[in-house]
């Protein structure tokens, strides 16, 4: 039987695209939905309902990108994906994996919980600690969005009066990380390393004209030679944060140590594809195939027949 699988993308862009042209290459039926369509049934046969699966449930969930939306709509997005994996379908990455990353402030207890080298960084409601751990510090620190991606939003503080205006931050959230960037020439730099099941499978130095080396914020995706260290770095970042399929962000301190700034449970890989040639979509559907497969073998799969409320 052909394995189904539910491929949760905010849009049709041409990552997701790639995605299901590679899935169904290696005989998968695809149905492509954001999980804004997917919908809570308790009347159902499994207590949920899927566009093109109707009360069946699907084999195994690829996430892409998840809608942005209000609190409500994205804590109600995040408990479809625990229901579905409650109902013991492979869902990758996993919820779990997906809210430590996402919060940034998460992701540092993480990685700092399992001893990797990381930023020190902090993460305060209160702007009147937010000052006190700035005028602590003594060096530049760059505040974060907690919830942001591509490089939006970052900001680089020396002192208090970097701060911006209390209704300027986000959530009213200070996410605090030490600054450790360096350039050479003029240039600054760091390195995406991308992780599938276990292992690194791709990496690229990106190169910028400023500290923010986000591809999407005009950096050049660079190829580089295989780096051991940064590899196993990017991968037991990975496990630190419960995910599969991750894109691990490092940067090389002054003294030419690395560390894990953020890790990605919903990366994209336009620049890697470019800078190491590899059909990262055909691994990422490669991957999550056989994982389902080692599943079936050791596990009996679910019964999509088979009520979940009895």
């Amino acid at each position: 039987m052909r394995p189904r699988i539910l491929l949760v993308t905010a849009s049709l862009d041409g990552h997701a695209r790639e995605l299901a042209a590679a899935f169904e290459a290696r005989g998968a039926v695809v149905v492509a939905s954001g999980l804004c369509d997917v919908g809570f049934d308790t009347g159902a046969r499994h207590g949920l309902t899927f566009p093109g699966f109707g009360e069946a449930l699907p084999d195994a969930v690829c996430l892409r990108t998840m809608d942005g939306g209000s609190f409500e709509a994205v804590t109600r997005r995040l408990s479809l994906l625990h229901a579905l994996e409650r109902l013991g379908v492979l869902v990758s990455n996993g919820a779990r994996a997906v809210e430590n990353c996402v919060d940034k402030a998460m992701t540092s207890f993480l990685l700092a919980g399992a001893g990797l080298p990381s930023p020190r960084s902090f993460a305060v409601e209160s702007r009147r600690e937010a000052e006190r751990i700035l005028a602590a510090e003594r060096r530049p620190l760059v505040l974060k969005p907690l919830f942001g991606a591509q490089g939006k939003g970052l900001k680089l503080v020396g002192s208090v009066d970097d701060l911006p205006p209390a209704e300027a931050i986000a959530g009213s959230v200070y996410y605090l990380q030490r600054y450790i960037g360096h350039s050479s020439d003029g240039r600054f730099s760091d390195y995406r390393v991308l992780v599938s099941r276990g292992r690194a499978v791709a990496a690229m130095r990106r190169e910028a004209a400023c500290w923010i080396t986000n591809i999407k914020q005009g950096a050049r995706a660079c190829p580089i030679e295989p780096d051991p260290a940064l590899e196993a770095l990017a991968v037991a970042a990975t496990a630190a944060v419960g995910g599969d399929f991750c894109g691990v962000d490092i940067l090389k301190d002054a003294a030419g140590l690395p560390q894990v700034l953020e890790v990605n449970s919903m990366p994209a890989w336009t620049g890697l594809k470019k800078a190491s040639g590899l059909d990262i979509a055909g691994v990422r559907a490669a991957d999550l195939l056989a994982t389902l497969a080692a599943r079936r073998a050791s596990t009996p799969a679910p019964d999509p027949a088979t009520p979940a409320f009895a």
